[in-house]
């Protein structure tokens, strides 16, 4: 298929499944869930050079991972433990793309920052509904895909970057719509930023390393 007819259709198929597919039965919805994700498995591998480096297989894992926290994200734990996998691949794809620079390093303040403010709105609400157990996990997620989004940005891709801080949006919002208070839409404000994001950090591999190839928009 066209590299530039993928993005329309993943486009399409995400709409399809945030405002068009049926919410029950859970197959059902998982189903159209994760259509967007595998063309966007397909589209990052037709993305790949002939001469495959470390940094587009760990990607390529790391996004695999990511449709199995989907599928499992119904049991919390499962699922959580899957993205937090994703998340480490990505993270070492990134960090072998370390492009030194002061501005970049800065921005571990803000990460670090943000990161803290959720944490500490989490845990106040974890310990205050009886989920005292879930800390450790939440806690542990939020230091990774923090660790994830700095490595992104360290590398200078601005699709990385820009799809690890859509992740981050993603995630802020479904943590708090589950443990804080309720998110008026919140399954789109989810789904569209998380589908956004995966796509981005996708698209990153034809250009994160000198000789992939290259999509002219």
């Amino acid at each position: 298929m066209i590299l530039y007819q993928l993005p329309l259709l993943i486009l399409t198929m995400s709409l399809v499944y945030l405002f068009i597919a049926p919410t029950g039965p859970l197959l059902f919805s998982l189903f159209f869930k994760l259509v967007p994700m595998f063309m966007i498995l397909i589209y990052a591998l037709q993305l790949l050079p002939r001469k495959k480096t470390r940094t587009h297989l760990l990607l390529i894992t790391g996004l695999a991972f990511c449709i199995i926290g989907d599928a499992t994200l119904h049991w919390f734990l499962f699922g959580l433990t899957a993205f937090f996998i994703g998340h480490l691949f990505y993270m070492a794809g990134f960090f072998t793309q370390w492009k030194y620079s002061k501005m970049r390093l800065t921005m571990i303040i803000p990460i670090a920052g943000f990161a803290c403010f959720i944490g500490f709105r989490l845990v106040e609400a974890l310990s205050q509904e009886g989920n005292a157990g879930l800390i450790f996990h939440v806690i542990a997620y939020i230091f990774i895909i923090s660790l994830m989004t700095f490595s992104a940005v360290m590398t200078g891709n601005g699709w990385a970057i820009a799809g690890s801080v859509l992740f981050v949006i993603s995630d802020s919002i479904l943590a708090w719509n589950m443990f804080i208070t309720p998110v008026p839409s919140s399954n789109v404000l989810v789904m569209l930023p998380y589908y956004g994001g995966q796509f981005l950090i996708a698209h990153s591999i034809s250009s994160i390393v000198a000789g992939g190839n290259r999509i002219v928009w």
